[in-house]
C-alpha cells in the first residue's frame, strides 16, 4: 500500500515527519533511484526507498526509552552549533532513536524516544490530547486571578491555550512551585504561559507523560519501558 515517503521514513525509525520533509527538500530520499519531491507516495512492498543512498528499513525492532533529560541538552538527532544532544545519552542503544516532542534546552525531565514513528505521531498529534504534567518554579507569588487565567486559558500570539490543570501550589514572595498539566505541544508552550500572567519561569521539568513517571531516574540516566507500558500507550 502507497504511503507518502515521509511517513515511511518515519515509521522506519529515521527520523520525525518533520525532519523526513526536510531530508526530502534537500534531495536526500529516492524511490527507485529517483528523487522524490514532497508529498510523493510509494509502496514499501515494491518500491526501493533510500536516504542517502542507504535502503529504508521498515523492520526494525522497536525500541522505547523513557529519559530524565539534564538541561543543556538539546532534543534534536544533530544540532549545527554543536551544542550536547539527548540521543549522546544512548549510546549504548543499538537503535536509532528520535525524541516524542521536545523539550527546549534548560528544561529537564521526561523525554520518551524510540523508532516507532506511528506511535511517536500518535503521542503527539493534537487530537489524542496525551497531558504532560510540568514541575514549573516562577518568579513570585503566583495569584490567585494569575492561576484561573492558566487553568481557563492563556491568550498567546498563536492563540488561546486549552485549560490546563494547576496543582500542588506553594512557595513564598520570592518564587512560586506549581505542578502544570498540559495536553497541548506548542513551542515552549508552559514558559510563555506563565510568562503571558506575569511570572516568569525559573525552573522547568517535565514529571510525567500521560501515565509515565521519572519514578527514581538521575539526570542522565534512562530505562526501556515494559511491555505493559508499552500497550498501555498504543491504547491512549
Amino acid at each position: 500500500m502507497k504511503q507518502r515517503v515521509q511517513k515511511l521514513i518515519a515509521l522506519a525509525g529515521l527520523a520525525s515527519r518533520r525532519e523526513a520533509e526536510k531530508w526530502i527538500e534537500q534531495g536526500r530520499v529516492t524511490v527507485n533511484g529517483r528523487i522524490v519531491q514532497l508529498g510523493e507516495q510509494a509502496d514499501p512492498d515494491r518500491d526501493h526507498v533510500a536516504v542517502d543512498g542507504r535502503p529504508l528499513r521498515l523492520e526494525e525492532t522497536p525500541v522505547y526509552v523513557l529519559l530524565n533529560k539534564p538541561a543543556g541538552y538539546v532534543t534534536t538527532l544533530r544540532d549545527p552549533r554543536g551544542r550536547p544532544v539527548v540521543t549522546e545519552l544512548l549510546r549504548d542503544v543499538p537503535a536509532r532513536l528520535f525524541p516524542v516532542g521536545r523539550l527546549d534546552l534548560t528544561t529537564e525531565g521526561l523525554l520518551l524516544l524510540t523508532n516507532d514513528g506511528k506511535l511517536a505521531w500518535r503521542l503527539t498529534h493534537p487530537r489524542h490530547e496525551v497531558t504532560k504534567t510540568y514541575l514549573v518554579r516562577v518568579r513570585g507569588r503566583l495569584t490567585r486571578e494569575a492561576q484561573r487565567t492558566l487553568e481557563t486559558g492563556v491568550m498567546l500570539e498563536d492563540g488561546i491555550t486549552a485549560p490546563a490543570r494547576v496543582a500542588g501550589v506553594r512557595g513564598s514572595d520570592s518564587h512560586t512551585w506549581l505542578e502544570l498539566t498540559i495536553h497541548e505541544g506548542r513551542n515552549r508552550q508552559v514558559r510563555r504561559m506563565c510568562e503571558a500572567v506575569g511570572y516568569p519561569v525559573s525552573r522547568l521539568k517535565r514529571i510525567r507523560l500521560a501515565f509515565l513517571e521519572l519514578g527514581t531516574l538521575a539526570p542522565g540516566q534512562y530505562r526501556h519501558l515494559t511491555r505493559e507500558e508499552v500497550a498501555r500507550l498504543k491504547r491512549l
